[in-house]
C-alpha cells in the first residue's frame, strides 16, 4: 500500500473535522436532544466541591487530560506489531463510531440523571443488581489501573529515567491551585491566566532539566503519589482538579502540536508493514486488535469521567458535544501520533524490527513508552529541539497525561465507594474523607503488594485491556437501554455496543484458556470473576428489556439519590430519570 504516513495522518484528520461537524450535530440535536435552557447538574446541586458549572473550555481540558492517560501510548505501540493499517484504522474509526459516541452518550445520560455514575443509573435503567455488577467492575478497573499508573509514574520519576520531569510536575501542581483561586475567589479572567500559563509550563520543563530531583526510592515516590491522590480527590474541584487539569490540557496540546509540526516537516516513511497478520508469537489479530488499543478509539474508562467528573460540572446541556464527543478526538489524535511515532518514528526497518521482532519483545509497559518517546524525539528534533529537551518534554507529556488520570479516578473511585456505601446502607462511606481513603488504599494494593515477586498491578495488567472494553461495551449497554426507553434510534449505540462485546467476550475466553494451560491461577480466578459478572450483567439488561417490551410503555424511570449538602434537595429519596 503506497500511502505516505502523511497523507494518512492528513485522511485522519478530515475524518475527525467530518464526525464533529456531522455526525456529534446528528446525536446531540436527534438522539439526545440537548437543551441549552435546561439547568445541568452543575447549577441545580451546585455544593462547589464537586458540583461547579466551568467553563466550556476548562471542561474540555479536564475531559481530554483525564481520558488520556497512558493507554494512547501504549497500546498503539504494541499493536503496530499487526501493521500500521489495521493499527491507524481502529483508532480513527473507533474513536468516530464507537468510543466518541461511548463518551457522548455517558455524559448525555448523567446529565439527565444529576451527574450520577453510569453504573449508578444501570439501577433505574436495568435494576438493583445490575448496579452492584457494574460497581464491582469499576472499583476492580480503576484500583489496577492507577495502581499501574503509579507504578509506572514512580519508575519514570527514578534517576534511571527522567528525573528531570519531577520539578516541572510538581511545581505545575502549585501553578495550579494558585490559578484556581485566582480565578473562582478574586475573579480573574480565564484568558489572561491561559497566555501567562503556558509560557511559565514551556520554561518549568527547562527548569527540570536544570535541577532533576534526585533522592527518593520507588517506594517513597509510590507514597508521595498516593498522598496527593488524596488530596486531590477531597479538595474542591475547582481548587486543584479543574485547573491543573486545564493547564495540562494547555501543556498536552502545545507538546502534540509541536509532535505533529515536526512529524509534517519530517515527511517519514513507514518502516512497519502495512500489514501482518501473523507475528511471531502474538495472538490473532481479531479479536485482540480491539482490546489492545483500547484510549485512543474506545475505554470504558472515559464512561466513569464522563458521567463522573464532567457531568458535574457542565454548564450547559449544549457543551456536552464538545466535552463528549470532542475530547475523545482529540484523544484519539495523540493515539494516531502513537501509531506514528512507533511505524514511521523509526529510521529503517532493521531498527522497527529490533523492538518488534515478537511479541514478547514488543509487549512490555517501559518498551512500549521509549518507543513513543523515541519517534517523538525524532520528529521534535526536526523543529531544532536538542534531543535532550525534546526527551524531557515528551517524558513530562507522559507523566501529566498519567498524572491528570490518577487524579481524577481516584475522585471517581471516591463516587464509586460512596455509592457502594449507598447500596449497602453504610452512612460512614457517604463521607468524602472515608470514602478517598478506602480509594486511595486499593490503588495502594495494586501498586504495592507482590504476588511471587511481582507487583500485583503488573500482574493483573494482562486483564486490564479486556476488563476496560468490557466495561465500554456495557456502558454502551445502558445507553442503548436508555435510548430504547425513551422511544430513541438504537442502532448508533448498538452497533457498536455488539462489536465491543463480542470481540471482548471472545479475548477473555481465549485468554482464560491460556490462563488454564500455564496454569496462571491468580489471572484465571480473576478473569473468570470478571467475566462472569459481565456476561450476568448483560442478562439482567436482556431481562429487562424484554420486561419493557411486554409492557411497552412504563412508568418513569426513578433512581436512589443522596444530594450534596446545600444544594436544595431533601435529603435521600428518588430522583427522575429525565
Amino acid at each position: 500500500m503506497g500511502i505516505s504516513p502523511v497523507a494518512a495522518a492528513l485522511l485522519a484528520f478530515a475524518a475527525y473535522w467530518a464526525a464533529y461537524r456531522f455526525y456529534a450535530r446528528y446525536l446531540s440535536r436527534r438522539l439526545f436532544e440537548l437543551d441549552a435552557a435546561r439547568p445541568t447538574p452543575a447549577h441545580r446541586l451546585r455544593d462547589d466541591v464537586d458540583y461547579v458549572p466551568a467553563n466550556r473550555y476548562v471542561l474540555f481540558g479536564h475531559q481530554f487530560a483525564s481520558i488520556t492517560g497512558l493507554s494512547p501510548m501504549l497500546g498503539p505501540a504494541i499493536a503496530v506489531i499487526w501493521g500500521w493499517l489495521p493499527a491507524l484504522a481502529w483508532v480513527v474509526l473507533g474513536a468516530v463510531f464507537v468510543g466518541a459516541v461511548h463518551d457522548f452518550g455517558a455524559l448525555a445520560v448523567s446529565i439527565r440523571a444529576r451527574g450520577l455514575s453510569i453504573g449508578k443509573v444501570t439501577e433505574s435503567l436495568v435494576g438493583p443488581r445490575a448496579k452492584t455488577l457494574f460497581h464491582l467492575l469499576i472499583f476492580f478497573l480503576i484500583a489496577l489501573a492507577m495502581g499501574v499508573f503509579v507504578h509506572v509514574v514512580a519508575t519514570l520519576f527514578s534517576p534511571a529515567f527522567y528525573p528531570e520531569s519531577v520539578l516541572p510536575t510538581a511545581v505545575l501542581m502549585l501553578v495550579a491551585v494558585g490559578i484556581g483561586v485566582a480565578i473562582y475567589r478574586l475573579g480573574w479572567d480565564i484568558r489572561a491566566l491561559t497566555l501567562a500559563g503556558l509560557p511559565v509550563l514551556l520554561l518549568l520543563v527547562w527548569a527540570g532539566i536544570q535541577y532533576p530531583v534526585i533522592g527518593p526510592s520507588l517506594a517513597q515516590w509510590k507514597w508521595l503519589l498516593l498522598i496527593y491522590s488524596f488530596a486531590a480527590s477531597v479538595l474542591p474541584v475547582w481548587l486543584l482538579l479543574q485547573p491543573r487539569d486545564y493547564l495540562n490540557s494547555l501543556l498536552l496540546y502545545a507538546g502534540v502540536a509541536a509532535m505533529y509540526a515536526g512529524f509534517f516537516l519530517t515527511n517519514p516513511s513507514f518502516a512497519a508493514p502495512v500489514l501482518d497478520v501473523d507475528p511471531a508469537g502474538a495472538p490473532a489479530m481479531f479479536p485482540f486488535v480491539f482490546i489492545v488499543i483500547a484510549c485512543g478509539a474506545a475505554s470504558g474508562f472515559h464512561a466513569l469521567v464522563s458521567s463522573g467528573t464532567s457531568a458535574k460540572q457542565l454548564d450547559r446541556e449544549t457543551d456536552a458535544p464538545l466535552v463528549g464527543y470532542g475530547a475523545m478526538l482529540g484523544e484519539s489524535l495523540l493515539g494516531v501520533m502513537a501509531v506514528l511515532a512507533c511505524t514511521a518514528g523509526f529510521v529503517s526497518r532493521q531498527d522497527w524490527l529490533a523492538r518488534y521482532q515478537s511479541w514478547e519483545t514488543a509487549d512490555s509497559l517501559g518498551g512500549n513508552i521509549a518507543a513513543f518517546i523515541a519517534g517523538t524525539t525524532r520528529f521534535l528534533s526536526t523543529l531544532g529541539f536538542s534531543a535532550e529537551l525534546a526527551t524531557v518534554a515528551v517524558a513530562v507529556l507522559v507523566v501529566s497525561f498519567a498524572l491528570t488520570s490518577l487524579d481524577s479516578a481516584t475522585r471517581l473511585l471516591r463516587y464509586n465507594v460512596t455509592e457502594i456505601g449507598e447500596t449497602l446502607g453504610v452512612a460512614p462511606l457517604g463521607n468524602r474523607y472515608v470514602a478517598s481513603a478506602i480509594a486511595v488504599a486499593a490503588i495502594w494494593f495494586f501498586a504495592f503488594f507482590q504476588v511471587r515477586g511481582e507487583f500485583a498491578g503488573l500482574v493483573l495488567w494482562q486483564l486490564f485491556g479486556t476488563t476496560n472494553q468490557m466495561l465500554a461495551g456495557l456502558a454502551l449497554l445502558a445507553i442503548t437501554v436508555y435510548l430504547l426507553r425513551r422511544g430513541k434510534p438504537i442502532v448508533y449505540t448498538l452497533a457498536p455496543m455488539l462489536l465491543i462485546l463480542v470481540s471482548t467476550l471472545s479475548a477473555m475466553s481465549i485468554n482464560l484458556t491460556e490462563f488454564w494451560a500455564d496454569a496462571q491461577w491468580t489471572l484465571l480466578v480473576t478473569g473468570t470473576a470478571i467475566l462472569v459478572l459481565a456476561v450476568w450483567l448483560a442478562g439482567e439488561a436482556w431481562i429487562a428489556v424484554r420486561r419493557f417490551r411486554r409492557g411497552g410503555a412504563t412508568e418513569p424511570l426513578e433512581v436512589s439519590f443522596r444530594p450534596p449538602p446545600g444544594s436544595g434537595f431533601a435529603p435521600g429519596g428518588t430522583q427522575t430519570l429525565e
